[in-house]
């Protein structure tokens, strides 16, 4: 047993120190990824023929004697070579490919720390892992890399990668501080020129790529960021030349090539992400047959005629004839593709899955109790508050918009609060509000130039006995006729279920869901999660090394994010893009985002600091998450508090194996450095804000983190993965309404009485839009065949620290708890919140997921 060698044989010269080390390279190559590059794979292969090869180097964390101040960034060690290149992988082959690679190395070199690759082949390769096995004296060491590797023409040094082991700044070895520095002074790169694919560079701008003057201007669109007046989150930049006819804004990229946006090369989709996400991209082929696609719905009639005939988007399908259409599309799109785009069953037509709102009972998402219930458990449970002063007031500036408080009084409620006075309802808290109206207010007069026809929304309601809540009145309100400063034209309607009066307060409702599904979109979903969450991950990026613990924490959370906000810039939010096309505010949509960022603070972002500030939750040390609801049915909140502890202790048990000590807190470099680049460059127009935390103590850090992790996992899940099963059926969550409330004596008004289905259909979203907005909430709701959820990492070995794997353990197995306790309570007759009339469950927030529309599951990471 005492005389058993290594493994790794020793291959002794004559100074017998020389010694051979074998490592296992996995890695996977560029054809592999993208449609079959036999171009790429043929050149490669030539290269291997010619002798040229994958180099390696390792560097070891040893101070060796004659190291001096002058040269801590010791020599990497002897170069080797990946073997037998050729053999091991065929042009045609998916999958990852595994390489030997033998090393020469001396004891006295000690344990490598980290090593380099350069590529000399024609082609990137994606490296996954490098693993050395048995170390004498130390046993394994393993190389997370995950990441392209571009020839090396394209890089200034070599690349370099670390092992899985984790280090503060000032506990780094030595010998590898020089290339921690250097690695993170290559994300950030120089601030200056055009970002192109094999670039590996972090950098901030604002959001002037949304318009394009160039095109028309009809397509200018305001600058969003760095202006008191349109102030936003920073985007990723991409150096594009400016445009010709605006140097204040920056040229876009034409349609065709929106997969090709730079982002970061190593935030770009995986394969399987990139194949799922490819039908995203074909919906967008939209926008090049508009004309003709309108066209071919004013053959049939544009208007639904019925809630019949919007069934058969589900059921029947709407026909498409041969010919041209489809011809078009296949100028654009690969054969195989069509079918993500077109569903045939024979006939070419285009037929979406059922949505669960109307899985159970086709007409219940009608009713009052449902649409109370969806505030709470439904696509958008995060606006509704407590109401605590009656009639609701209103924050706008009167010189500027005139008398806007709500003009619901008294009589309108009083007969429907079971017994309650208001002030005795407003005490017991049992008075709710849904307000729109101060948010909306502002931009309605513009929006309503459009062909959207709006109000602006109030919605009061009641906490029952059974916990439901009851809507008691809906107040529309239109700006003046005769300027802002007069303040607001409103009427109220109150709940009726017959004649013209049913009819009106359906469309009461519909305006209110018309208000919630574009702030859903745009301040909830998009502003809230997306925009700004995108600094985070570029500061984390640039500041924080891979060897970092907070970036080894924060890494998994930021998955896929750029792309997708860099798809969206592309294709969504841009001028004449997808939101401005079927939700209400058009192309006024980002720039009323940028208004209500101005009252976005970092610390309420957090879950129970929301609760509490929208009246929904009392601070109570007493209760399990610090909070008290007074909702006790509030599914989302209920599962969400779950969610937020788990997260939160799974956060502070891992900060509190680096940080021993709020000084250790202080005294980190980088840490200091990240958290001021998020202050003043991530959202710098925020910078001077007093809410910022000073990032001097542990629970900073912890409750810093927690928010980042919430937001970028749970809280976008919550608001994201509902859009199809809740919105996917536009009568129940129409995202834009035409024509305003008739008045009475015109045919239209006649034509509540005669035919109510039709009027209310041809009130909200049109055949046209209805088609777009789902194709597109189709394809957000669907989670990708390589999707990481809460509670899993992509890689089991992400780090060497036995108490961060434990702490991560213990963090899956609550999540497990959390997600059966959701199934149990979504059976419980009790809580009648959680299935309500349409008998559709709560699950939202239940961690895991299956892959595709499963309207459950909480990925990492704000990955669609």
């Amino acid at each position: 047993m005492g005389d058993k060698k290594s493994k790794y044989e020793e291959m002794e010269g004559e100074s017998m120190k020389k010694k051979t080390m074998k490592g296992i390279v996995v890695l996977m190559k560029k054809n592999l990824l993208e449609v079959n590059d036999i171009a790429a794979s043929i050149v490669d292969s030539v290269d291997e023929i010619l002798g040229r090869k994958v180099a390696l180097q390792l560097i070891t964390t040893a101070s060796l004697d004659h190291d001096s101040e002058e040269n801590l960034k010791g020599k990497p060690g002897k170069i080797a070579y990946l073997e037998d290149l050729i053999t091991k992988i065929g042009p045609l082959t998916a999958g990852d490919a595994t390489y030997t690679v033998t090393f020469e190395w001396t004891k006295e070199m000690g344990i490598p720390g980290a090593f380099t690759v350069t590529n000399f082949h024609h082609s990137e390769f994606y490296l996954k892992t490098l693993t050395l096995e048995d170390i004498p004296g130390h046993g394994r060491v393993h190389f997370v890399c995950n990441s392209w590797v571009y020839p090396a023409q394209y890089y200034k040094t070599d690349r370099v990668f670390f092992a899985n082991q984790t280090y503060l700044p000032n506990q780094t070895p030595a010998r590898l501080r020089r290339y921690r520095e250097e690695e993170l002074q290559n994300l950030r790169g120089n601030g200056t020129g055009k970002l192109e694919e094999w670039d590996r560079v972090y950098d901030y701008d604002i959001y002037n790529d949304l318009g394009d003057p160039d095109k028309s201007p009809k397509h200018v669109r305001s600058i969003l960021g760095g202006s008191t007046e349109y102030p936003y989150p920073r985007r990723g930049r991409t150096g594009r030349p400016l445009a010709s006819s605006d140097p204040n804004s920056e040229s876009r990229i034409p349609l065709y090539q929106s997969l090709s946006i730079y982002v970061p090369r190593d935030e770009r989709f995986s394969h399987l992400k990139m194949s799922d996400f490819v039908a995203y991209a074909l919906k967008s082929i939209f926008q090049f047959l508009a004309p003709e696609f309108e066209a071919l719905f004013d053959k049939t009639p544009e208007e639904f005629d019925s809630l019949e005939d919007v069934l058969q988007l589900y059921e029947g399908g709407i026909k498409v004839p041969n010919g041209s259409l489809l011809e078009k599309i296949s100028e654009h799109i690969p054969f195989e593709t069509i079918k993500e785009l077109i569903r045939s069953d024979g006939e070419k037509s285009f037929k979406f899955p059922l949505p669960q709102v109307i899985k159970e009972d086709k007409t219940a998402w009608r009713s009052d109790e449902e649409f109370g219930r969806e505030m709470l458990a439904g696509l958008n449970p995060v606006v509704i508050r407590r109401l605590q002063e009656f009639p609701p007031a209103s924050t706008l500036d009167p010189e500027l918009y005139g008398k806007q408080s709500s003009t619901i009084s008294e009589e309108h409620i009083v007969n429907s609060l079971d017994g309650f006075t208001i002030p005795e309802a407003i005490e017991k808290n049992k008075l709710f509000i849904l307000d729109h109206h101060d948010n909306l207010m502002p931009y309605l007069r513009r929006i309503n130039t459009t062909a959207a026809k709006t109000y602006a929304t109030r919605t009061v309601l009641f906490l029952k006995s059974d916990g439901t809540l009851k809507p008691l009145a809906i107040e529309l309100s239109l700006p003046h006729p005769n300027g802002d400063k007069f303040g607001a034209v409103s009427s109220v309607y109150t709940p009726a279920e017959d004649g013209i009066e049913g009819t009106v307060w359906q469309l009461a409702k519909a305006y209110v869901a018309v208000n919630d599904s574009g702030y859903h979109q745009l301040i909830c979903h998009w502003l809230y999660t997306h925009a700004a969450i995108e600094p985070f991950i570029i500061a984390t990026n640039r500041q924080l090394s891979v060897l970092h613990p907070i970036h080894k924490l924060l890494q998994p959370h930021f998955r896929d994010t750029m792309n997708v906000n860099a798809m969206a810039r592309q294709t969504l939010i841009n001028a004449g893009g997808f939101l401005e096309i079927t939700v209400f505010p058009g192309k006024y949509a980002l720039e009323m985002s940028s208004s209500i960022y101005k009252n976005w603070a970092f610390p309420d972002q957090g879950l129970p600091a929301d609760l509490v500030k929208r009246g929904v939750a009392i601070e109570d040390s007493s209760s399990p998450h610090g909070v008290r609801l007074l909702i006790e049915d509030y599914p989302f909140a209920v599962d969400g508090l779950e969610i937020w502890t788990a997260i939160k202790t799974w956060v502070e048990d891992y900060c509190s194996i680096y940080y021993k000590t709020d000084d250790m807190v202080q005294k980190d470099t980088e840490l200091q450095s990240w958290w001021k680049e998020v202050r003043e460059k991530g959202h710098g127009d925020m910078k001077d804000e007093p809410w910022w935390p000073k990032m001097q103590t542990r629970k900073e850090l912890i409750d810093s983190c927690t928010i980042i992790v919430w937001v970028a996992s749970a809280l976008h899940a919550a608001v994201n993965f509902g859009q199809y099963p809740y919105g996917g059926y536009l009568p129940n969550r129409p995202s834009t309404s035409r024509h305003f409330i008739p008045d009475k004596g015109t045919p239209e008004y006649d034509e509540l009485k005669t035919d109510p289905e039709k009027a209310f259909l041809k009130t909200i979203t049109s055949q046209l839009q209805s088609v777009l907005g789902i194709s597109l909430i189709e394809i957000l709701s669907r989670h990708s065949a390589d999707e990481v959820y809460l509670g899993q990492r992509d890689s089991p070995e992400w780090t060497t620290d036995t108490e961060a794997i434990k702490a991560f353990e213990m963090f899956g197995e609550r999540l497990v708890q959390i997600e059966n306790r959701i199934i149990e309570m979504n059976k419980d007759g009790r809580w009648k919140n959680r299935s309500g009339p349409v008998k559709m469950p709560y699950t939202l927030l239940c961690p895991s997921s299956d892959i595709g529309l499963t309207g459950r599951g909480i990925p990492n990471s704000i990955s669609m």
